[in-house]
């Protein structure tokens, strides 16, 4: 399949978003003169007149990941933007983790005695761990962004990774519930994460893995989820309907850690649904219509319109997706890095100060972290640079281009063309 670029939003001379347009007709527009760029990430343009018409109502369709979520808008089934925002919720971890280590070691050392003040703290409900917190808020930070750039009327959301209580009790109601088309996707994609997509007998990858009864059904075993795992072809041969005490008994560390994997609790996948849970109320409290889908039916849709395995088309076949005509198949990469560290003080490898930030973050109107546009005329620097900028009090700046770092670029050539928001795009 061939990559086709997204959609560009369109806005009026208010700023109101419009329906997004081709590539083509937004370079024919900006060539005559009609509109203007007003966003380089995601690209946007700007008319110059006051449209009146009513925009037809787009769908956003969000498939929410611990690393990485994936953004899709439709216009009825019609793919027209996609886009993969990787968060930075390992980094937030790392940075908790060095600043606990460094207050436990002032305070560990030969210090006056403090009493403990760790056990006092009571969390509000709701709460979430800052990494996991981090997901929620760049999530909706993009829904936002997005509902500003296009006609966005419907929130399509994948809200749970697994259907827990068909997992956990297949009795739990009618046949068309536990027996229904849907029901193989959700057991199938729910073991494939509990047994790490690995035979649970030999451990080997990368082969075709069969659902399996730990305890046969022949011997009594049931259809519940803590009977289930995954084997390859040969070992479920093996095994048949023989015990699981008995198949492996010359294996006791592996019927430990079988057994032990088995009857581990649903309570990761919960984990894993609790961001996504965060992230539903959240969007509820929005003017948007929100609406919802598992995990199960993303995969059954994504595989009955034999798509790739990606985040953006995970996104686009969240919920009740009939039909999908691929329009935009090259998505936006947005990786959150934050707006740097409030540190004043910067120290060396051994702990000492080595140099002080200054207090002002914006110098000749621009700051660490835009894009800019240099065209140097003239001197040993002559030529034109585009890239992320780290600005210096004397007004020379340091520009980072795809070609490597420029040093020295006065302030004067810079022209600013996208500001500092936290982000790094690519395609």
């Amino acid at each position: 399949m061939s990559k086709q670029p997204n959609y560009v939003f369109v806005l009026d001379t208010n700023r109101k978003p419009l329906t997004p347009c081709k590539p083509s007709v937004a370079r024919k527009l900006l060539k005559a003169s009609k509109a203007k760029v007003f966003k380089l990430y995601p690209f946007t343009i700007i008319l110059n007149k006051e449209v009146v018409d009513t925009p037809e109502p787009l769908t956003l369709k969000i498939d929410p990941g611990s690393r990485v979520t994936g953004l899709a808008i439709l216009a009825d089934s019609n793919l027209i933007w996609v886009a993969e925002l990787t968060h930075r919720g390992q980094a937030i971890k790392m940075s908790l983790e060095s600043r606990r280590s460094l207050r436990r070691g002032r305070r560990n050392r030969h210090t006056r005695y403090r009493q403990a003040r760790f056990l006092n703290r009571a969390r509000p409900k709701g709460w979430l761990a800052p990494s996991l917190q981090h997901c929620v808020g760049t999530s909706l930070s993009w829904v936002d962004k997005l509902s500003r750039l296009a006609p966005i009327k419907v929130v399509v959301q994948e809200l749970v990774r697994f259907d827990l209580q068909q997992l956990e009790n297949p009795e739990i109601s009618g046949v068309e519930y536990q027996q229904g088309e849907l029901a193989g996707y959700e057991v199938r994609e729910y073991l494939l994460n509990k047994w790490e997509r690995k035979c649970a007998y030999c451990g080997i990858q990368n082969v075709p893995l069969q659902v399996e009864h730990i305890q046969p059904k022949a011997k009594g075993g049931s259809n519940r989820i803590s009977n289930l795992c995954l084997a390859c072809e040969k070992c479920n041969i093996k095994k048949g309907a023989k015990d699981i005490d008995v198949f492996l008994a010359k294996k006791p560390d592996v019927l430990k850690r079988v057994l032990a994997q088995a009857k581990r609790p649903l309570k990761d996948a919960a984990a894993v649904n609790s961001t996504r849970w965060a992230l539903f109320n959240r969007l509820k409290e929005t003017a948007l219509e929100v609406s919802i889908g598992s995990g199960g039916l993303t995969k059954f849709n994504r595989t009955k319109l034999n798509l790739p395995k990606n985040h953006f088309f995970d996104a686009a076949c969240v919920g009740d997706t009939p039909e999908l005509l691929v329009i935009a198949s090259q998505p936006l990469s947005i990786k959150a890095t934050g707006h740097g560290s409030m540190q004043m003080c910067r120290t060396d490898k051994f702990g000492f100060p080595c140099r002080y930030v200054p207090r002002l973050k914006r110098v000749k109107g621009f700051q660490t972290g835009d894009i800019v546009k240099a065209v140097v005329t003239s001197g040993k620097k002559f030529g034109t640079y585009a890239g992320r900028v780290a600005v210096r009090s004397t007004g020379s700046f340091n520009i980072s281009t795809t070609g490597g770092l420029i040093q020295g670029i006065s302030h004067k050539y810079c022209q600013q063309i996208h500001q500092k928001d936290g982000y790094n795009y690519g395609f």
